[in-house]
């Protein structure tokens, strides 16, 4: 294994001397702030989309008081394009508690950053890795590819509980942000040139259609609020092409989520 891991370490660090992304905006930040709208962003959601979305995003709210002060519908105005709206709503509640509960300092801590509503393990150990230079190991698909692709053969429904070790094993704690970048740029690298070595996850799941889904209707809702706030449910159904049980049903479960309010059977964002 030491071997392994050693040869391991070479590949992939050469592959990052070669070949690394140093087009990103937030690789060449330390600000806890902009590392945690990027990572937040990069959920589920592919560079090339997040890349203008991102500076859009921080001139709208450059801080963490402005997105914390700002009102939700200019937030998902903003947001629109990326997809995933829970996102959205959950990094200003998260700005909300950063500037309630922290001071205006985002968390240096696992615990206090995971205590943050929308952020896991994962885009914890991202942040922490990436803002305060501390190295936690975590798992997303691009890492979960490279462990995959050079530890594991043609094995099958491999689970992430086999990969963390390895990740630990071979995290740089001396410099955790170049060899997290280094594992996912050379993540990137195999997907575009194998087949996706994640399939082999246990945990891979393929993403279901877009077209017709609740994804896609929650989606055209606040959009359409976004835009023209205190129309009603029959109004709302036209405008997004879907039948009105659908939209009362998915109105009904914003509204519990804290995205829409009803008033007088109008309904606006927030």
């Amino acid at each position: 294994m030491r071997a392994q891991a050693g040869d391991f370490v070479r590949r992939v660090g050469e592959h990052y001397d070669a070949h690394a992304r140093d087009d990103l905006p937030w690789r060449a930040t330390r600000d806890p702030y902009r590392v945690l709208i990027s990572e937040v962003m990069l959920q589920q959601t592919q560079v090339l989309r997040v890349l203008p979305k991102y500076a859009e995003f921080l001139e709208a709210f450059p801080d963490v008081s402005a997105l914390a002060d700002a009102p939700l519908s200019d937030v998902l105005r903003v947001w629109q394009g990326l997809g995933y709206n829970r996102r959205a709503l959950a990094l200003k509640r998260a700005a909300e508690t950063i500037v309630a509960e922290h001071g205006g300092r985002v968390p240096d801590t696992l615990e206090g950053l995971t205590a943050l509503p929308g952020i896991g393990h994962a885009t914890a150990a991202q942040i922490l890795s990436f803002a305060f230079g501390v190295g936690v190991p975590f798992i997303e698909t691009n890492v979960r590819s490279v462990y995959l692709h050079e530890f594991f053969g043609d094995a099958e429904g491999v689970p992430d509980s086999a990969i963390l070790p390895l990740v630990a094993a071979t995290l740089d704690h001396e410099r955790p942000r170049e060899w997290f970048w280094a594992l996912m740029d050379y993540g990137t690298h195999l997907k575009a040139t194998l087949p996706n070595p994640s399939r082999r996850s246990r945990h891979h799941v393929r993403q279901g259609r877009f077209e017709g889904s609740e994804r896609q209707l929650r989606g055209r809702l606040l959009a359409s609020l976004t835009e023209r706030p205190g129309r009603t449910a029959d109004e709302l159904a036209a405008s997004a092409g879907f039948e009105p049980a659908r939209v009362a049903t998915a109105l009904a479960a914003l509204q519990s989520e804290g995205f829409v309010s009803s008033e007088g059977g109008r309904w606006r964002i927030g």
